[in-house]
């Protein structure tokens, strides 16, 4: 009994040849490579961002010596155009109005004077884009905003026309109501 209980702990040849310890075995392997795996893309994922966190703390340092060279940017104006454009628009037979307020960004105050002064060329061809839109179109956010767009490029070009630069950022509606 005593051979017995001793062979049972000794693996033998014989027991190498067994599928159940063999399996055991390539399963014992198969764990390791995992874990070294593991163990190596935790490595290198540790060693890429120490990496990257100081290249963009260097990026980060850069992009704040570029911005203390350049100049600061002026505070916005809003430039309200009053009144608010009224037009009509034929949409399937039927009359269709819109009435559009808008405001414009600047940064130059001199660009103010330029506004008065050629108000109506402005607000001619504003009322030319609005007239020619479509009911459709306008129902959409995405309308909207493209008109919002070429109302900006409008602007932009009489400005550019009449005193040489665009003048505007932006135009934006603060009151839009189709009928």
């Amino acid at each position: 009994m005593a051979k017995e209980t001793k062979n049972a702990q000794q693996p033998t040849a014989a027991d190498a040849a067994d599928p159940q310890v063999v399996a055991k075995q390539k399963r014992k392997k198969l764990i390791i490579i995992i874990v070294a795996v593991l163990l190596l893309l935790g490595v290198s994922v540790g060693v890429t961002m120490t990496l990257l966190g100081a290249s963009s703390d260097e990026s980060a340092a850069e992009t704040d010596a570029a911005s203390e060279a350049e100049p600061t940017k002026q505070p916005a104006i809003y430039y309200p155009l009053s009144p608010a454009f009224v037009v009509n628009f034929e949409d399937r037979g039927r009359s269709r109005f819109l009435q559009a307020e808008l405001t414009l960004l600047l940064r130059d105050a001199k660009v103010t004077q330029a506004l008065d002064t050629h108000m109506p060329a402005i607000r001619n061809a504003l009322v030319m884009l609005l007239s020619g839109q479509s009911f459709e179109t306008l129902q959409t956010p995405e309308g909207k905003e493209a008109l919002r767009e070429q109302a900006l490029v409008k602007i932009q070009e009489v400005l550019q026309q009449e005193i040489g630069k665009p003048g505007i950022e932006q135009v934006l509606f603060v009151n839009f109501v189709m009928q």
